[in-house]
């Protein structure tokens, strides 16, 4: 694959990326540059997870060596389970993303790695850099209840950046709502003596409920497991929020921008003649013009999508369960 193909590969989806300048000095200059994604273990593994699953499957196909990180300490600091559940879930988790397609992926437990001393004397160098608010600032969009902010929630950050050196990051890359900590962390790494590397961030799908929120486990009517059956998904489609020529925040358009697209050269609406017959779509871009001009009834995109989704969730859910 050529550098001008790795690029597109890479950027798919992408809505920002810092020290983009490092980016083609990377291609060019490592066989086999190290990208990593970092996950909280915590409630079902749902379809704003194949968000970032896609991507780092695209990272794979651009020549990357992909480290998937199930930080499980980071999950307790914030909150979000206790020790036991947790491993529990790293457990289900691993077969969870291997079935989604990502069988080629280094899995690692944060914890095996995270006590080791040469670890711990970096984060207290961090924390010794970073004052109590900028290090709270950074935790906006990922921490949990931050009015009652426990003194882990700080340590979380500091951990993050952590991690980017002690796993020998080329590529940082997450979600939009990590971009804070992402941002701290180029201001800091070089303090820790590592050269901050490439962040890249793609958005998240919004809630089944609509705008203002994003798709989470916590909250099970805003989000598709892939465990859905046929019938589940199905309904929870076609409950979900998706107005007539609405563009933004719209979780139907979402799931078909970020999931749907990428795994298909074409997706098809099937109509009634009356209705004006069949149409296909080769781009997205195409499809959310028609959209938002109304040329497309939301009730047919949803049966569509529905439809295309449970195609890609039923091979997941063959060897996940």
């Amino acid at each position: 694959m050529d550098e001008k193909a790795r690029l597109e590969l890479i950027k798919r989806n992408v809505i920002e990326v810092l020290n983009p300048e490092n980016l083609q000095k990377l291609l060019k200059g490592k066989k086999k540059p190290v990208a990593y994604c970092g996950y909280e273990v915590s409630g079902e593994i749902h379809v704003g997870h194949l968000v970032t699953i896609t991507k780092l499957m695209d990272l794979q196909k651009a020549g990357f060596h992909v480290k998937v990180l199930f930080a499980d300490w980071h999950t307790w600091l914030n909150r979000k389970g206790e020790w036991n559940s947790i491993h529990e879930q790293t457990r289900a988790w691993k077969k969870g993303f291997e079935a989604a397609g990502l069988k080629d992926a280094e899995y690692i437990l944060g914890s095996e790695f995270q006590r080791k001393i040469e670890y711990i004397d970096d984060v207290l160098l961090l924390s010794l850099k970073t004052t109590l608010n900028r290090s709270l600032r950074s935790m906006q969009q990922v921490g949990r209840e931050l009015d009652t902010a426990k003194v882990s929630q700080v340590i979380y950050p500091l951990m993050q950046i952590a991690d980017i050196k002690h796993l020998k990051v080329d590529i940082a890359y997450g979600g939009i709502e990590q971009r804070k900590i992402h941002a701290l962390a180029v201001e800091t790494l070089n303090d820790i003596g590592y050269e901050a590397p490439v962040f890249i961030h793609t958005p998240l799908i919004c809630s089944l409920k609509g705008p203002g929120s994003k798709m989470s486990s916590s909250v099970p009517e805003s989000m598709i497991s892939i465990r859905d059956s046929k019938e589940e998904i199905s309904k929870k489609i076609q409950n979900a929020y998706c107005n007539a020529s609405v563009v933004e925040e719209n979780p139907i358009l979402d799931i078909l921008k970020l999931i749907i697209f990428p795994r298909a050269k074409s997706f098809t609406i099937r109509r009634d003649k009356k209705y004006g017959g069949n149409i296909e779509f080769d781009d997205y871009n195409e499809l959310e013009r028609d959209f938002a001009e109304n040329k497309i009834h939301p009730l047919d995109l949803k049966r569509a999508v529905a439809d295309r989704l449970d195609e890609i969730l039923s091979e997941i859910r063959k060897n996940f369960s």
